[in-house]
This record gives structure tokens, C-alpha cells and sequence, in this order.
């Protein structure tokens, strides 16, 4: 009985050294990797007691600039056009499109206000990219999952909310009609304003 119970202690130690760990899993997933520390700065967001749009924004907008491939976002985003525009003025239309996006994450951090953040710790593979699932509750107790889509540099070129809805999609759809009205010019008043707009927004009471 002993020698069995010998056996057993044996053969689960090497178990546990031939199969890695979630923790260790994580660790080698350079996309999760990606995705865990855009969520720590969201957090660090939260913890730091503010609820002004504008001072989260400042506080995520580091670790935005980092871990999203906002160039490649915004070309996807405005579409065809985007060939047709001189260098200059496709980096402000970027870069209008960066504080855009970067507004609107923090406007949506007060959703998530004690909240949590969870992230699978293994990426699949899907065309080329990873995709990293995660599961976003507010307050409330309501989810709702998040996917990241991770290209081969390990930066997001795109977020899908429950699995199919496209942020990059979703943009592009809104920027439609100001590229029709007035081109790249219309398309950047029109994002300097909404960013301008939800930055002044002043916290609920």
C-alpha cells in the first residue's frame, strides 16, 4: 500500500513539472501579454479615484498608444480613400483618430467602475492574427466578453464585443457620412469634436 501510494506522489510530481501552469501559459502568450497590461492601466485608471473623462484619458492614453496599431486602424477605418491622401495629412487624421479612440475608452471606464477584468489566459489563432478573449463585469454583475484581435507585432488592430461586433467596423460606419460631406477634412473636425465633447463631460454626481 505504501510503495502504491510511492507511486502515485511520483507520477503526480512529474505531472505537474511536464504540464505548464495557466500563470506560465500566460506568461509565454505575447498577445495576452498585450491585452493584461492594457487592462492594468485601466485599472490603475479606476483605483486612482478619479471620475473625470479627461484625467482617466490622460492616465490610459500611454498604454493605448502602446498596445493598439492605430495606424493600421485608422487606414481600415476610413477605408478607400485613405490611398488617395497626402502623407501629412493622413498622420493628423491618425492621430485625430488616436485621441478619438483613446477618449472613448476612458468615457466607457466609468461603465466599468468597480467592475473586473478577466483575461483567458491562452490567445487562439484566427487568420493571420490571435485573439485574446476576455470577460469585462460592471459594478452590477453584468458581462459582457471582449475579444482583442492581436496581429503578428503583438499590438490590437481591432476589439469585437460579444464575439462578432467590430470597434473597427463600428468606426468606420460613423465616419461614413463626414468623409461624403467634406473628405479627410470633415472626417477630422468631426473626430476633434466628439473628443472635445467627451472630454468635457463632468462625472455623475
Amino acid at each position: 500500500m505504501r510503495l502504491i501510494r510511492e507511486v502515485l506522489v511520483a507520477l503526480l510530481c512529474l505531472a505537474a513539472i511536464a504540464a505548464p501552469s495557466r500563470s506560465a501559459q500566460a506568461a509565454d502568450d505575447e498577445a495576452v501579454k498585450t491585452v493584461q497590461a492594457l487592462y492594468a492601466s485601466y485599472e490603475s485608471a479606476l483605483k486612482d479615484g478619479s471620475r473625470d473623462v479627461k484625467a482617466r484619458a490622460e492616465a490610459i492614453s500611454g498604454p493605448m498608444r502602446e498596445s493598439f496599431d492605430f495606424p493600421a486602424m485608422a487606414r481600415v477605418a476610413v477605408g478607400p480613400k485613405w490611398k488617395s491622401l497626402p502623407a501629412d495629412q493622413q498622420a493628423s487624421l491618425t492621430e485625430a483618430f488616436v485621441q478619438h479612440f483613446i477618449a472613448t475608452y476612458a468615457t466607457r471606464l466609468s461603465q466599468a467602475a468597480g467592475g473586473t477584468f478577466e483575461v483567458t489566459p491562452k490567445s487562439e489563432a484566427r487568420a493571420g492574427n490571435r485573439v485574446v478573449r476576455t470577460r469585462v463585469s460592471n459594478a452590477a454583475g453584468e458581462d459582457s466578453d471582449v475579444d482583442f484581435v492581436v496581429n503578428a507585432g503583438n499590438r490590437i488592430q481591432d476589439v469585437l464585443l460579444n464575439g462578432n461586433v467590430s470597434e473597427v467596423a463600428a468606426q468606420r460606419t460613423s465616419f461614413a457620412d463626414p468623409l461624403k460631406a467634406g473628405g479627410a477634412d470633415a472626417l477630422q473636425k468631426f473626430l476633434r469634436e466628439r473628443t472635445e465633447k467627451m472630454l468635457a463631460a463632468k462625472p455623475a454626481p
